[in-house]
């Protein structure tokens, strides 16, 4: 069966365009690559990318998300390395961005947090598949991770 390569894109439904932008770009760094004034913005991760986030406005009054509707829960870069994983963890602590915690998911370790309008965002770096280790219950996400972002204070 022919199947697809990778996911492309995400388009989010977002109340405000430009503070949209502003923080997708300070926080995570993604930069524009189009725009269409008032309606969309166009952005990536990628110099090679036309897009892997597009966002369009739906007005200030929107209703934001909500945990028990059917829909989006969250959606996830994927770092290079830890090192850029934790660099990223820090620059967001510094900025006060909302994080909602940290995912230790053994194969990966991600960080949890929420964009101007309530959307769930996980930044993630996955170890490669040789380094994949099996849970005690045979659960592949249940091993653990084998870096902390956050380390355990050194007692003397």
């Amino acid at each position: 069966m022919v199947k697809p390569r990778q996911l492309g894109h995400l388009v989010l439904r977002v109340r405000d365009l430009e503070a949209s932008e502003k923080w997708y770009s300070e926080v995570l760094g993604l930069h524009t690559t189009n725009k269409r004034p008032g309606q969309m913005i166009f952005m990536s991760a990628r110099d090679d990318s036309s897009h892997e986030l597009a966002l369009v406005s739906v007005g200030e009054d929107a209703p934001g998300p909500e945990e028990t509707r059917v829909g989006l829960y969250h959606f996830a870069w994927e770092m290079d390395s830890f090192d850029d994983l934790k660099a990223l963890y820090d620059h967001m602590k510094a900025r006060d961005v909302n994080i909602g915690g940290i995912g230790d998911h053994g194969v990966s370790i991600g960080v949890y947090l929420f964009d101007p309008d309530g959307n769930e965002i996980e930044i993630y770096h996955e170890l490669p598949k040789s380094e994949w280790q099996v849970g005690e219950d045979g659960d592949l996400f249940r091993a653990d991770y084998p870096r902390k972002l956050e380390e355990e204070p050194v007692t003397v």
